[in-house]
């Protein structure tokens, strides 16, 4: 059995050192498991990291998210083939999209509960009412919209879908525990944003705040006030304290039923979410620090229970999960796969105290390709600003919530099966891939850390000696993964780690990049704010006229600025902290365009003769 939530925060959870979250249930769990302290994400995020819980590889250096493909194995599907009723059970909206329509069938069964997210669900023309005193939350675009939508039916806990989906689980452990050879995945979309949750969750974590309405975090930089950040973070851990309490229930279940006795049970996530630390929220638009690839695993091994209660620290990955559970079927794991069984970790046969690697790779496509020993995490970013070569593997060419478009596969070529191993035999497309500005690796440069000295990652080093050290390892690494030879030239290496040499280091050239991205962001704090501001989402403040104007005058050419394409959902505030204050977003034009913005649109304390706004309702 395995239970797995998304963006699950290991350095929010007891058996990892929090103090403060209420989480009980994950504290009981470590007394029942191992808990391994060396665990990394592999391909990022979600629906690659599912790949890779399918596949038993890395997926990263080939493509970005997507489904299945035709050549990959499936580990379910495996299980199912060898005689295993493989059951999922979930809310997690991206399977039911074109970037994930291919794994949920390869279950023998599963169930799916509607709401999370944007989860288009539940069909409403009228516009929903915004919370009461706004929403920090400036990306207002369909997903929110539908969101609100969505929120209205979810009105008691046991409407909510991770409530749904551990009944289902449950109900199906109630029906088949006495019985053997199945295999039950309960997954869960949260503690993913945004931070919906109930009342008593909330009051966990009784706070003074009486601001705007905040539990949905922007992809972007902190701009929010302390108060406004400490909310969200709060709003957070409630719902992490209701996943506890579902997976209690599980836990329940396995007292219950004796499960302890001959059921594999493990729990995991796929990465973690940034809280505000390092003056960031979320994923996919920063490096992959620690809090977002160094997740929690816990595995109960009934045939080791010995081993309950007791911590591993060698390096393992996810891609470590589908041959676990292989193994414990005694179905064979397939040429294909580069992920070992945690068993091998725990308790080796062969090379006792040996760890699973030396290494572990980790990244998004097109992103930084990171790799870490344990004590050094390196980042390698692009080796040329344009961030190219850069190219799409695969064959089945769709994206998150759409397909790639004819112009995008005007240029696809058609590439030799002797390319890459793992295809069996078949030929790819090659499709020629950008990345957006701000998603670069460039903005960032080339970063390296030492978790021995600096375990929040707060003080990058620069280390020639051991930057060599990690190059040889990250190309060890891309040979074991069969990287494509584009990424080798992307980064700037060599295809042969006895080849790396002083010429490759770029910690120290790209220092100055890397020091310019850590300088913090704007804060709302830092400007005047009237009823229409810095932090108003860019739909509303440029309907207004007046405020359009305003925007123009002060800060020029941004209007028609590809800034608006790629973050048109964001703040005034999020673009500077995305840019760093480039594109005329310097602090000195946007304090300027705030005194002018609190001028025109006053709030109601500032002008007590402006009359009431219109009551409306909050939403759930």
């Amino acid at each position: 059995m395995m239970v797995m939530f998304d963006s699950l925060n290991r350095h929010m959870l007891p058996p990892y050192g929090a103090e403060w979250t209420h989480a009980p249930n994950f504290s009981r769990l470590a007394a029942r498991t191992v808990t391994f302290d060396a665990c990394y994400a592999g391909s990022l995020p979600c629906m690659p990291a599912r790949r890779e819980l399918h596949t038993g590889r890395h997926n990263f250096l080939h493509r970005g998210w997507g489904p299945l493909e035709p050549f990959d194995d499936s580990m379910p599907e495996l299980l199912k083939r060898h005689g295993v009723h493989t059951h999922l059970v979930t809310d997690h909206q991206h399977y039911f999209e074109d970037g994930g329509a291919t794994y949920h069938t390869r279950y023998s069964t599963w169930e799916f509960f509607r709401g999370q997210e944007g989860d288009p669900w539940k069909g409403q023309v009228r516009d929903p009412r915004p919370p009461r005193g706004g929403d920090l939350h400036a990306t207002r675009n369909a997903l929110y919209r539908q969101d609100l939508v969505n929120r209205q039916h979810l009105d008691a806990e046991e409407k909510q879908p991770q409530t749904l989906t551990f009944d289902a689980g449950l109900e199906f452990l109630a029906t088949n525990h006495a019985h053997t050879n199945w295999f039950l995945q309960i997954e869960t979309f949260d503690p993913h944003e945004p931070f919906f949750t109930h009342q008593r969750y909330k009051d966990l974590y009784q706070h003074d705040y009486d601001g705007p309405h905040f539990d949905w975090p922007d992809y972007a930089r902190v701009t929010e006030t302390d108060e406004q950040a400490a909310h969200a973070r709060y709003e957070y851990a409630a719902l992490l304290s209701m996943c506890d309490h579902s997976l209690g229930r599980v836990l329940d279940a396995f007292d219950e039923y004796a499960l302890w006795d001959d059921t594999l049970l493990v729990v995991c996530t796929d990465h973690g979410f940034l809280l505000g630390e390092k003056g960031w929220w979320a994923k996919v638009v920063q490096p992959w620090y620690n809090e977002l690839a160094h997740t929690p695993l816990f595995v109960h091994d009934p045939w080791l229970p010995h081993r309950d209660g007791t911590r591993h620290a060698g390096l393992v990955q996810t891609i470590d999960i589908a041959p676990t559970l292989l193994e414990f079927f005694g179905v064979p794991r397939t040429p294909d796969m580069r992920g070992r069984p945690l068993r091998d970790a725990v308790e080796p046969d062969d090379a006792p105290g040996q760890p699973l690697r030396d290494a572990a790779l980790f990244g998004i496509f097109g992103g930084h390709v990171n790799v870490t020993d344990g004590r050094y995490v390196y980042m390698r970013a692009c080796a040329g600003e344009d961030n190219q070569p850069l190219f799409e593997h695969t064959l089945m060419p769709t994206r998150i919530r759409g397909r790639f478009t004819p112009a995008e596969l005007a240029d696809a070529e058609l590439v030799p099966a002797e390319a890459f191993p793992f295809t069996k035999g078949t030929p790819t497309l090659r499709i020629p891939a950008a990345t957006a500005p701000f998603l670069s690796p460039a903005r960032f440069g080339s970063l390296l850390f030492d978790l021995a000295t600096d375990p929040d990652q707060e003080h990058p080093i620069a280390d020639d000696a051991t930057e060599l050290r990690m190059i040889r390892l990250l190309v060890g690494a891309l040979r074991e993964h069969d990287a494509p030879i584009s990424q080798y030239e992307r980064l700037g290496v060599p295809r042969d780690p006895d080849e790396v040499g002083e010429e490759h280091l770029l910690v120290a050239a790209q220092r100055a990049t890397a020091d310019a991205a850590r300088l913090p962001a704007p804060r709302s704090d830092d400007f005047p704010a009237g009823r229409l501001n810095l932090r108003t989402p860019l739909t509303e403040l440029l309907a207004e006229p007046l405020a359009a104007d305003a925007v123009r005058r002060h800060l020029p050419g941004l209007l028609d600025s590809e800034l608006l394409t790629v973050r048109g959902g964001g703040s005034l505030l999020q673009l500077a902290g995305a840019t760093g204050g480039a594109g005329g977003l310097g602090r000195g034009r946007l304090a300027a365009l705030a005194e002018e913005l609190a001028h025109l649109f006053p709030t109601r304390e500032d002008n007590p003769l402006l009359a009431p706004e219109h009551p409306v309702r909050s939403t759930p």
